[in-house]
């Protein structure tokens, strides 16, 4: 699998993610197991996960693998810190002393001595040079080597990214992570602006439009998907409306012409985009990771990513400054 680097830093990753959002709870250990060792042998290096995930599960399969299966430099670890679920409700916390516990928490579960890539899950209420504080804490411990953001919206990416940038010594912010997909467009008004104009990188979550762009919702809700899953439902259920069963009908038609499926043109429009640096992908087992890591050295047509630019939203702007 080819590499890219993260915006203008020095990290360099697989253009693939592997996320493990769903570790240890609808992905079982061995298929975890199965799908860190595939990812690897393609080539990929690039795993995601978070303190949040799992209520922390996810490291702990994750950090398990990496001493029985995978060497721990054949991975790069981006993981997050600042939100989690407390009696049952999600609580963002970005104070200084939260996103430090939650590090040392991430690196125990982990069995590393650093994390390649730390990540402010989302923004919260603690203000944000305290915040960003604790990743310069973080960087000068050697405990982190790159920082990003996840889930900021554009203004906010753009101030912890200039707040960073003004006073030599602090570390840049590397690399931005948000829902990015042909039925998920936003992030091209004003994150993906932002991202291009700090040198950072692109990780877009949800590729694939929650799983609806893969066809599988189109006559329903099948047995065993995450739309029928009590727990993600809610996730599923905004791109099971009439726009979105247009484009993803779009892909489909597009997906016949090419030989190629549905997901696979979804993820191939999100992966060559203008700033991506590497999709996330929410595979749960090693079948479904397969079809993606087929298409690595394919393309679509500049023809067909326009006309799913245009059902999907408009022409990408950022796509016609670079042509």
């Amino acid at each position: 699998m080819r590499r890219r680097a993260v915006g203008h830093s020095g990290l360099q990753v697989s253009r693939l993610g592997l996320g493990t959002l769903t570790w240890g709870r609808d992905t079982r250990p061995d298929d975890a197991r199965a799908l860190l060792r595939r990812f690897v042998d393609a080539g990929g290096s690039l795993v995601d996960t978070a303190s949040a995930y799992g209520s922390g599960e996810a490291e702990r399969i994750l950090g398990r693998l990496l001493r029985s299966d995978v060497p721990r430099d054949q991975v790069v670890i981006a993981t997050k810190a600042g939100f989690g679920i407390r009696d049952r409700e999600r609580v963002v916390d970005t104070s200084r002393g939260a996103l430090l516990a939650d590090l040392r928490g991430s690196l125990r579960r982990l069995g590393t001595d650093h994390i390649d890539l730390w990540q402010l899950h989302a923004w919260g209420q603690a203000p944000l040079e305290e915040s960003l504080a604790a990743i310069d804490t973080a960087v000068s411990a050697g405990d982190v080597r790159y920082a990003g953001v996840s889930n900021f919206v554009g203004w906010q990416t753009a101030q912890a990214a200039t707040w960073q940038n003004a006073f030599p010594g602090r570390t840049p912010i590397t690399s931005a992570q948000v829902e990015y997909s042909l039925l998920a467009r936003r992030a091209e008004v004003e994150v993906i602006p932002a991202v291009r104009a700090f040198g950072m990188g692109l990780l877009p979550w949800s590729p694939l439009g929650r799983g609806v762009l893969t066809g599988k919702y189109r006559r329903g809700i099948p047995t065993g998907s995450r739309g029928a899953a009590s727990h993600f439902s809610w996730f599923v259920e905004p791109y099971l409306e009439a726009r979105s069963r247009s484009v993803t009908d779009a892909v489909a038609v597009a997906a016949d012409g090419l030989d190629l499926t549905p997901a696979q043109v979804a993820l191939l429009w999100v992966r060559d985009a203008p700033a991506v640096t590497a999709p996330l992908l929410g595979a749960r087992t090693v079948a479904q990771l397969e079809p993606y890591l087929e298409v690595e050295d394919s393309t679509l047509p500049a023809e067909i990513v326009a006309a799913l630019d245009d059902v999907s939203g408009g022409p990408n702007a950022l796509r016609t400054a670079e042509d």
